[in-house]
């Protein structure tokens, strides 16, 4: 997962989870909770997100996680990165799958077969 991707996913589970635990996310974005900490405490520390406290109804102390004005740029930042990065991928995509397409059809013209 690329710095971008993973940043989107971030910014975008917190902003619709803003209960969510790290080890929670950590499991939603496939990765570790150290990962995930890390990932979170970097934003943070970069102003994007805002961590409070607040108790859980089994009175486990937890936090609510809530992107700031600058988090929420970010985001969109982010997600216009990752949203051209994605169309790229997919144009690169579309254009192997009809290449491989002519090819097939190309080879089996030779052969005779339909």
């Amino acid at each position: 997962m690329s710095h971008d991707e993973a940043h989107y996913r971030l910014l975008r589970m917190l902003e619709d989870n803003p209960d969510i635990s790290q080890r929670e996310l950590a499991d939603a974005l496939g990765m570790s909770v150290g990962k995930a900490h890390y990932l979170l405490r970097g934003l943070i520390e970069k102003g994007f997100v805002k961590a409070g406290n607040f108790r859980r109804s089994n009175n486990k102390l937890g936090y609510l996680y809530k992107l700031t004005p600058s988090g929420i740029r970010e985001k969109l930042n982010v997600t216009r990165r990752y949203l051209a990065r994605r169309e790229a991928e997919y144009k690169s995509i579309r254009a192997e799958i009809e290449s491989l397409k002519a090819e097939m059809e190309a080879a089996a013209g030779s052969r005779g077969d339909s």
